[in-house]
């Protein structure tokens, strides 16, 4: 699965839930960003946890 970001053909290895919006999977360089937003939570997608601190 890749990136939902636009533009971006990374490997999703984040989940996202996001409370205004809906949950989206990332790659780890969007999710740093995001996960910094207040309500935010950054989960690890299964497989993929090594990645994600």
């Amino acid at each position: 699965m890749t990136c939902a970001e636009p533009d971006c053909d990374r490997e999703a290895a984040v989940r996202l839930r996001i409370p205004w919006d809906a949950d989206r999977e990332v790659c780890t360089a969007h999710a740093r960003g995001m996960a910094t937003r207040d309500g935010v939570v950054a989960e690890p997608i299964e497989g993929r946890e090594e990645e994600w601190p």
